[in-house]
């Protein structure tokens, strides 16, 4: 008498397509994150795009605290820092900081920064009309430069944000540059 065995065909076929379906998602997650972190400000992400300051009025019986931090990542020898620590404004007041870098090193370097905001509420109501953020950096061998940042807070900021910190982080991206576009970055410079 022989065994009949059931016929798993089916069954591979779905562990098959749940497999597939897997490594999909695992694709979409990321950009599917960037949306959210735009959408609601999670993660203390801002903008990568430059606002355009619509002409409002000024809330002058609020003030918001903003403070300035700056850091290198692993590996960057720049000196990079604002040129203030903080700076108190009246949401729909359009300001500008300036920030401070020199390349030390006796190569050509480019450099991006990435800004994060805490709390990440407040990335919301952050408008950043012109950033040294929104591309890469190029700085000559010991070369320095200022980098501004011009910004306003939207009128809706919640009450309760009375301080926030608006950090960057700079990036060595020099290997990711070549020596085609470096030449053109330092012309622009």
């Amino acid at each position: 008498m022989s065994e009949q065995r059931p016929d798993n065909s089916i069954l591979v076929k779905r562990l098959l397509l749940t497999v597939a379906g897997m490594f999909a998602f695992g694709f979409a997650l990321v950009p599917l994150y960037d949306v959210f972190c735009e959408v609601t400000g999670f993660n203390g992400r801002t903008s990568n795009e430059a606002a355009v300051y619509q002409q409002v009025e000024v809330d002058e019986s609020r003030t918001v605290n903003v403070q300035f931090i700056t850091r290198n990542a692993k590996g960057i020898p720049w000196k990079f820092e604002p040129s203030i620590k903080q700076i108190k404004i009246h949401p729909g007041e359009v300001k500008v900081v300036n920030f401070l870098a020199e390349n030390p090193t006796s190569s050509n370097m480019v450099a991006q920064a990435i800004p994060s905001v805490a709390p990440a509420e407040a990335s919301l109501y952050l408008n950043k009309v012109e950033c040294f953020c929104f591309n890469q950096q190029p700085l000559a061998a010991g070369a320095e430069t200022e980098m501004p940042m011009q910004f306003y807070l939207d009128p809706d900021i919640p009450d309760h944000i009375t301080t926030f910190t608006l950090s960057y982080t700079l990036y060595d991206m020099t290997a990711n540059t070549s020596a085609e576009q470096m030449v053109q970055l330092l012309k622009t410079e």
